[in-house]
């Protein structure tokens, strides 16, 4: 038989009890929809973790103060004051995989605008590639600090969504005075919206100052700070944007000291940093990169072989695999119960076409008295249970796309259409057709022609 008669065959033997043919494939289509559901709903509950994680620095790695023990006594992380500003500059120069870095310093307290005041969940400083390494570059309004406004510890600073609605709730922030523990900034830009993360932290909930604004204002780092005519003359000769603002430079970087560091915390607290943040090439090479800067602080830091580290690495990329990988367990799960419901579906189908070759018996009888061969009744219906199976397959796609979008929409969850899904998804379809459509396709062929004629 020609494959396009062989077609209108079957296409006329399955339309002939419509009914039944829509009750055999209701497994497949059930199972189908269940597996396209469960793929765009894993797929956009990954997407939306990653961007969660992304908002806090996915690719990015954060380098702490180690722990120090002194009379027997553990101070826990960040006990020990042992990491600089020239730490930062020689890391991002020195290792390969890091594209940027920036100190990182943090302060708290109480945030007066006018007659109102608000204490922040978070006042946090670093350099000019700070924001975009949080994923923060884009501003909703203004503009963010630049490098000049770090190297002179100007009184500029960048607010969250959540600080305007409590501090500045009828009026444009930008250019503003806010003041924070007793020194006035000015508010140069507001933060695009984040929204809570993971944890259900309000990410909108913050002041972002330059880092040495924080260190030199906020926390009283006058033994840091050089201010010399000799340090304007060289590096700035323009006067600040604001009146309020030094017009000569400060000296924010003094030399490491080359003292080795002892178990016990360095004296010199206001020329150190809270911690240091770097952003990363590639996150999968994360365990490199921790090598490399390894490798680089325990030579600045003057580290003998032997003694431990006077830092600490904390790898975000770490949080992303694990997050991911429990998403993808969680999904396979999913799809383990919905592949039983194709092999539900796979048995009933077998199931029709054994009651379908007994009840068209005799027409196989007759078939092979005009001269059809055993394959071509193999073929017959072995094709007609691949066309209910691919049938069903279409069908359970319409519907999966449809309980997906439902779910979006009744439970705001993010989801994401796969097409590789849908491949998959006719593929699987079709093979069930092949596999248990060739045991009753295979008895067909093998009916012996007088004997089917007889058949009653």
């Amino acid at each position: 038989m020609k494959l396009v008669t062989l077609f209108l065959t079957c296409i006329r033997a399955l339309v002939r009890n419509p009914m039944r043919a829509l009750l055999t494939i209701l497994g497949i289509i059930i199972g189908i929809a269940a597996v396209i559901a469960v793929m765009e709903i894993g797929q956009g509950s990954k997407e939306q973790i990653t961007k969660q994680i992304a908002t806090m620095g996915a690719n990015s790695l954060s380098v702490m103060p180690a722990s120090v023990t002194k009379g027997g006594v553990n101070s826990g992380g960040g006990g020990r004051a042992s990491l600089f500003s020239e730490d930062a500059v020689a890391l991002e120069k020195e290792c390969k995989t890091v594209i940027r870095a920036t100190p990182v310093v943090r302060s708290s307290g109480q945030i007066v605008a006018g007659n109102l005041n608000w204490n922040p969940r978070t006042i946090e400083g670093g350099n000019e590639n700070y924001l975009k390494m949080k994923d923060w570059d884009e501003m909703l309004s203004g503009v963010s600090f630049d490098a000049r406004d770090v190297r002179l510890a100007n009184r500029v600073c960048v607010i969250g969504t959540t600080i305007v609605k409590e501090l500045f709730p009828d009026t444009d922030p930008v250019g503003q005075d806010l003041r924070v523990r007793d020194v006035v900034f000015k508010v140069i830009g507001v933060l695009k919206s984040k929204g809570s993360d993971m944890m259900g932290n309000d990410q909108d909930d913050i002041v972002i100052l330059p880092w040495t604004s924080i260190r030199t204002r906020l926390q009283g780092g006058s033994g840091t700070a050089k201010i010399t005519k000799a340090g304007a003359s060289a590096n700035s000769t323009a006067s600040s944007t604001y009146s309020t603002y030094p017009s000569t430079s400060v000296q924010f970087y003094p030399g490491a000291d080359l003292q080795p560091y002892t178990d016990a915390p360095h004296p010199l607290r206001f020329r150190t940093v809270d911690s240091i943040l770097l952003e990363i090439a590639d996150p999968s090479r994360s365990s490199e990169t921790i090598r490399e800067l390894t490798v680089v602080l325990r030579a600045r830091h003057g580290l003998e072989p032997g003694v431990l580290d006077d830092f600490r690495v904390f790898d975000r990329a770490a949080i992303v695999s694990v997050m991911t990988s429990t998403s993808e367990t969680m999904m396979r799960l999913l799809l383990a119960v919905a592949m039983i419901s194709l092999i539900v579906g796979g048995v009933g189908i077998m199931n029709i076409m054994m009651v379908s070759v007994t009840e068209r018996t005799r027409e196989i009888g007759l078939r092979m008295a005009v001269g059809a061969r055993p394959r071509d009744i193999m073929w017959q219906f072995l094709l007609e249970a691949v066309l209910l199976c691919l049938v069903g397959g279409v069908l359970g796609i319409l519907f999966g796309r449809g309980v997906s979008e439902l779910v979006s929409m009744k439970f705001n969850w993010t989801t994401a259409s796969s097409t590789g899904a849908m491949v998959l998804s006719v593929g699987v379809a079709a093979t069930i057709g092949i596999i248990f459509g060739w045991y009753p396709a295979y008895k067909a062929s093998k009916l012996d022609p007088i004997d089917a004629l007889r058949h009653e």
